[in-house]
């Protein structure tokens, strides 16, 4: 596991989490250590005289001789994550001063009140908070309503769905209450609520329906001046 350190802080957690990550120092590969993460050892000049070659073969690294050294030709994966690393790829790391590797602190676990949470919980912002305390009502509402068991989750769906039967019932019978009223007289004449056009749209609907009125009247006056033809070709009955 390591070594465990404790962090006592009155700031945000996540801040000193992200802080507590910048806190990092490379470090080589030593040999029989599990590689962390995939090393690579980019082409260019090594430094190694030509005597080495054999060695740079020996870890299948293409090589060729330039201006009396050993060069390498090609990238190379050296290692993968959870390697162990070997004398030979420690030993070549060593030479072309690569530290790979790196060590520092990683949150695990963090303390609050009384209680533990995984670090995953430091990732959570209001949002996706929220989403969840949505989903957990929403659950705890369904299951509330299924086992017909009040709950402050469930009662206003309760509510609602009793005045859902009142009105079915008042809609379907002569027995009527003044809470279903409005809804019998939009059933009744659904043309005298589309005015308004909704979110306080009154006098845009209004304006509207009177410049149709004006519209309709001029063209009731168009037809009536057209109408006969002023008399041209006589009367209907000439026809």
């Amino acid at each position: 596991m390591g070594n465990v350190g404790l962090v006592f802080t009155n700031a945000d957690p996540s801040a000193v989490r992200a802080k507590i990550a910048e806190k990092k120092v490379p470090a080589p590969a030593r040999v029989g250590s599990l590689a962390p993460v995939d090393v690579f050892v980019d082409p260019g000049p090594t430094g190694c005289d030509p005597g080495q070659t054999a060695w740079f073969q020996a870890l299948n690294i293409p090589t060729k001789i330039n201006k009396g050294q050993i060069e390498m030709i090609s990238r190379v994966q050296l290692l993968k994550v959870g390697d162990k690393v070997g004398e030979s790829q420690a030993a070549l790391l060593q030479k072309l001063k690569i530290q790979p590797f790196s060590y520092g602190m990683k949150v695990t676990k963090v303390y609050d009140s009384g209680a533990v949470y995984p670090e995953a919980v430091l990732d959570y912002d209001d949002k996706l908070l929220m989403q969840k305390f949505s989903f957990g009502l929403a659950t705890l509402s369904a299951a509330s309503l299924g086992l017909f068991y009040p709950t402050k989750a469930s009662i206003v769906h309760s509510i609602n769905n009793a005045f859902k039967a009142i009105l079915a019932v008042t809609l379907g019978t002569d027995y009527k209450v003044k809470q279903t009223a409005a809804f019998e007289a939009f059933l009744a004449n659904p043309g005298a609520f589309s005015g308004g056009g909704g979110g306080g749209g009154g006098d845009a609907g209004g304006s509207k329906a009177e410049e149709k009125k004006v519209e309709a009247k001029k063209e009731e006056e168009e037809e009536e001046d057209a109408g006969g033809a002023g008399g041209l070709f006589g009367g209907d009955d000439d026809w």
